[in-house]
């Protein structure tokens, strides 16, 4: 990893939870930016470069898999990691097959585990 600050786009409706990865994410040297709804996740990552977009897919406005599908039609290539309390495997299936790198059920996965791939992938 090189020395420029990277930027993490959080893009949660849970506000507490948000708040508490943008901190934890802060902490490990990241800038972060946060949205909370899908039209603004897409509107972000057009306008902010970022390195890597954490994803809940179920979000107000547009949920999580058009946000995915709309921002591969934009050529917006950075790394997508979903972070979703939808643990069906044909969930995963999908959001993998519209181009998310990994996908971590957020009722199974602690925000350190998260905060360890983000940091490696970046």
């Amino acid at each position: 990893m090189d020395n420029k600050q990277k930027t993490i786009l959080i893009v949660e409706d849970d506000r507490p939870l948000s708040r508490a990865m943008q901190l934890k994410l802060q902490h490990s040297g990241f800038k972060t930016e946060a949205a909370y709804d899908g039209a603004q996740a897409l509107e972000i990552a057009e306008k902010v470069p970022v390195d890597l977009i954490l994803l809940d897919l179920i979000l107000p406005e547009k949920d999580g898999f058009r946000v995915l599908k709309e921002l591969r039609e934009k050529n917006i290539k950075v790394p997508i990691v979903v972070t979703t309390n939808l643990s069906q495997e044909e969930d995963a299936k999908k959001a993998l097959s519209l181009g998310a790198k990994e996908y971590f059920i957020k009722s199974n996965t602690p925000i350190n585990t998260i905060v360890d791939y983000v940091r490696k992938t970046v």
